[in-house]
């Protein structure tokens, strides 16, 4: 396992980043455990959660496997994620400081741990300020609850109005942004990355498969033992099919897999720190592992870029 930087902070993280949404959703709690038996194994030393995955059901699981001890936790950095709700009450959601310090206390107590390593806010919120926001986070740093602040699904200028004002309380901000991210959805090259790059964040990839469309979904769907995909994978298919049927081709003329190769074109992309895997099974996981020892030839890298072409940079991208 390769370890890497993330973004401005002195935290060495592996180039795989263990994605929990799957957990207690589509994977049973023993089978989470395996994966993440073998996750830490491999070398992985992040996993990735969220308080609304399975209505905290994602983040129970973990703090069950993190207590079973062996220096589990002392591995492991947990990150999670505070926006979600959990019902229609008010302030039960979103990111004002008296929700930011609820969601915190209740994914400790889920996670049966006394500190969150990575705290990502996991969308914007419109209508609370940056000053309080960064107020609540500060007093959870300070606390030692928190470790690092993170963002998920900021526009650009959401990250540089977040670092700018953490730049004014003489604050290191976010350590990272975590993005959607793969050859079929490449929108985030236009601002999202170039403003992580200048403030100096870590970006983390979500859904580097997209929801499986990048897993061979035309040849699975073929047969009919096949595993019928839905949510992003079928919702992005009909407008993607002749590229996805061209990708996959690629993959089966040079005889590659073409989970793992979505995969190794991230990890190919030096603005990428890691993409977060959101394996089913062992199994899933152990062809992720793969894919940390795949080099795409030049030729495939230029096909893929024809086949999935990038936006390109902002304002290039939308203007002369």
């Amino acid at each position: 396992m390769q370890y890497t930087q993330l973004g401005h902070t002195g935290l060495r993280i592996s180039s795989l980043v263990l994605g929990a949404w799957n957990f207690g959703k589509v994977t049973n709690e023993h089978d989470s455990h395996m994966i993440l038996d073998t996750a830490l194994e491999a070398g992985i030393n992040v996993v990735d959660t969220a308080n609304k995955y399975g209505r905290g059901t994602s983040e129970e699981i973990i703090g069950r496997w993190l207590a079973l001890g062996s220096g589990r936790r002392e591995k492991l950095m947990v990150a999670t994620k505070v926006f979600g709700d959990f019902s229609d009450w008010p302030n039960d959601g979103r990111l004002s400081a008296r929700h930011i310090r609820k969601a915190a206390e209740d994914s400790l107590r889920r996670l049966r741990t006394d500190h969150i390593d990575l705290y990502q806010m996991h969308h914007v919120d419109r209508c609370t300020p940056w000053q309080e926001i960064w107020q609540a986070m500060d007093i959870l740093v300070a606390q030692g609850k928190v470790i690092y602040v993170g963002s998920s699904n900021h526009a650009g200028w959401h990250i540089a109005q977040g670092q700018e004002s953490a730049l004014r309380r003489h604050r290191l901000g976010l350590a990272s942004e975590q993005c959607l991210y793969n050859l079929a959805e490449r929108t985030a090259e236009q601002e999202v990355i170039p403003a992580a790059r200048n403030y100096g964040l870590g970006v983390l990839a979500w859904s580097p498969l997209h929801g499986g469309m990048l897993g061979g979904i035309l040849a699975t769907d073929a047969d009919p033992g096949g595993r019928r995909r839905t949510g992003r994978a079928m919702n992005s298919l009909p407008r993607l099919r002749d590229q996805v049927q061209a990708y996959e081709d690629l993959c089966t003329a040079h005889s590659l897999a073409p989970a793992e190769v979505a995969l190794a074109w991230v990890l190919s992309r030096p603005e990428i720190t890691a993409p977060i895997i959101g394996p089913r099974t062992v199994e899933h996981l152990t062809s992720a592992l793969r894919a940390l020892d795949m080099k795409l030839e030049t030729a495939v890298l230029h096909e893929l870029d024809r086949i999935f072409p990038g936006p390109g940079p902002a304002p290039e991208s939308f203007a002369w």
